[in-house]
Parts: C-alpha cells; structure tokens; sequence
C-alpha cells in the first residue's frame, strides 16, 4: 500500500491486516480494492481502517453499531432509525478507525469497492 500524506493512521490498522476474520480481498490493482465484509451475529471487528472512498453493496443487512477507536459509539442503526437494506447501494467517504458489532438476528455482509486516489 502506497504512502498517502493526507491519511493520517497506519498501514496496520488497515482493515484486511487489521480485522482480516471479517475482511476478504477478492480484487485489487492499482485503481481499485475490492473487499468482502462478513460480520456474523453477535461479532465485533477489530479497530481497522478503510483508507479509500468507496461504493458498498449490502448483501445482507442487520442491526449493527459502530464505535470509534476509542470505543465511543459514533452511529447505532436501531438508536439513528438508518435502516440499511439487503441489495442497497452507497457511497462511503474513508473510515478512520473504527469498529462494527453485528447486533442483529442476521449476518452483516458487504461488498466495498474503494476507489484509489
């Protein structure tokens, strides 16, 4: 992974060397990183960092809570009424370090295909 100025946080807290049980590569090269994350029922990822801007692709959507790396929640689906669906598309600005907790009856599954600078 390349050296980024602007991007303050280190190579280990990306998410595949920092939480690589919830994150799978399926395909990179030198534009894009393609990332499949898995958060089953009732896990919690480590405190990771996704350094790009990207589209995500919910598989399959739960309840979920982030926190900072701080442990401090910063968004919780149930409290923030943010329901995410099954098939939606977004858009994601980079992470600083964060964590995710499934806190739902189902899997947390999402494509991210993070846009290189």
């Amino acid at each position: 992974m390349g050296t980024d100025t602007r991007w303050e946080w280190p190579d280990d807290l990306d998410a595949l060397t920092a939480a690589p049980e919830h994150h799978h590569l399926l395909f990179e090269n030198d534009r894009v990183r393609v990332i499949q994350t898995l958060v089953p029922v009732g896990e919690m990822t480590a405190v990771h960092t996704h350094r790009w801007p990207s589209a995500q692709y919910v598989m399959s959507a739960t309840s979920f809570v982030r926190r900072d790396g701080d442990g401090t929640v910063t968004f919780d689906s149930r409290a923030d009424n943010a329901e995410v669906r099954a098939d939606e598309v977004l858009w994601a600005e980079p992470f600083p370090p964060h964590s995710v907790e499934n806190v739902g009856d189902a899997a947390l599954r999402v494509v991210m295909v993070e846009v290189k600078d």
